[in-house]
């Protein structure tokens, strides 16, 4: 039963992992927050986007949040 959950689980990963949703939804996240100024709409919209980043690339995620304020490279 355990391992059949586990398996479940990493199938369900590796299928969202080679489906990437994260760019459909951030393209349209993008074009939410560029032409419409609702901010109660939206942000749950983000929310959904950093859950399914989160979800399917968590190490590039994490990166890409901690360095976000760099200054640009030379």
């Amino acid at each position: 039963m355990t391992a059949a959950v586990i398996l479940a689980a990493l199938a369900a990963g590796y299928g969202l992992g080679r489906w990437q949703p994260w760019r459909r939804l951030g393209d349209w996240a993008n074009w939410e927050l560029r032409f419409h100024l609702d901010r109660w709409a939206t942000r749950p919209r983000q929310a959904v986007l950093a859950a399914l980043l989160l979800a399917t690339d968590p190490v590039r995620t994490a990166r890409a949040w901690r360095h976000r304020s760099d200054p640009d490279q030379p």
